[in-house]
């Protein structure tokens, strides 16, 4: 039986950043896909994770968990489809560390991903974006944080991994204010500040004093900002919000909202998908054209460019009196 701690162990903290270069955010979600799944499995199994052995993880057991975390943990099939890439990424490393389990990793390799409807993407109007926006009390120094980061977020249509690792030494706002941000796969890019988020950008800056960490945005300890602390701050906002802004009640908002609210704006401004996907960081433009299905200025536009076929007009003939009348009738005003 092979111990299953090392494999992982060696994994996530050597294979994944150091031989394939992968991004620190990219381990934290490889991490926690398999926190997940090795309670999970400890827990069917009536041992301890530590002690779980890479046998454990047949393919009926990848069944099982991802049938978990659709019913019992309420995920969304595409969340099903990462975690299973995940768990196949880890088999295809440990094919070369354990020949002996070649044939249970290959059972796992041929379980299928899961075919799912493409919803449309959810987003905020601008009327929405201004109500959250204008909800932190400015002045209190948790208030201007929450309004900076919660405007870059939005303006900038960052994911909240990217939020969060802003450096300080990475915005500038000096001679057109812009912020270099690290996407995925590392790649870089450059991109222009509102005015008025660059000006929420100073005030915090005013008052950020000195902290220990290079991240722009700290929280109460200054320790550098979190997912989940962004998480907690956006949805307080929200909730309050929602008091004066009747279409946010009932509305689930997540950070990665404020990003598609961005892109939906972006989108209606330029009519450029490109300019879009590049805003976005996206490397291919198929990503970026969800958009276009949510958008309805631009079928409109193809609707009133395309000119409609000429066709012959008439007249339905009742063919008995009955229905004749029947017509009529309906034809009077009451």
């Amino acid at each position: 039986m092979t111990k299953l701690a090392p494999l992982i162990t060696s994994f996530l903290r050597d294979y994944m950043p150091r031989q394939r270069g992968y991004s620190p955010q990219t381990c934290e979600t490889y991490a926690y896909c398999f926190k997940l799944l090795f309670d999970y499995a400890a827990k069917r199994l009536g041992t301890r994770p530590s002690l779980l052995t890479i046998e454990d993880l047949d393919a009926p057991m990848i069944v099982a968990f991802l049938g978990y975390i659709e019913h019992d943990r309420g995920n969304s099939a595409s969340t099903r489809n990462v975690r299973l890439a995940a768990i196949k990424t880890f088999m295809r490393y440990v094919e070369h560390k354990v020949p002996s389990a070649l044939e249970q990793i290959g059972r796992v390799h041929a379980i299928p991903a899961k075919r799912h409807d493409q919803k449309l993407i959810r987003h905020l109007t601008m009327e929405e974006m201004r109500a959250i926006l204008n909800v932190p009390d400015l002045a209190t120094r948790f208030g201007v944080r929450d309004r900076a980061m919660m405007h870059l977020c939005f303006g900038a249509g960052l994911r909240v991994s990217e939020l969060v690792g802003v450096l300080a030494e990475n915005l500038s706002l000096r001679h057109g204010a812009t912020v270099m941000v690290q996407g995925k796969g590392r790649k870089e890019r450059c991109l222009p500040l509102w005015k008025d988020t660059a000006r929420d950008l100073r005030a915090w800056l005013s008052i950020r004093g000195l902290v220990r960490v290079p991240e722009l945005f700290v929280n109460a300890q200054g320790d550098a900002m979190t997912r989940a602390g962004f998480e907690y701050i956006l949805d307080k906002h929200v909730r309050k919000a929602a008091e004066t802004c009747t279409s946010l009640r009932d509305q689930n908002v997540s950070p990665h909202q404020l990003r598609h609210s961005c892109a939906v704006i972006m989108l209606q401004a330029t009519h450029d998908i490109r300019k879009v996907a590049l805003w976005l960081g996206h490397t291919d433009i198929r990503t970026t054209e969800v958009y276009l299905r949510m958008d309805p200025t631009e079928k409109l536009e193809a609707v009133e460019a395309v000119v409609p076929p000429e066709l012959r007009r008439g007249r339905f003939k009742a063919p008995d009196a009955l229905i004749a009348s029947l017509l009529s009738d309906l034809e009077t005003p009451a």
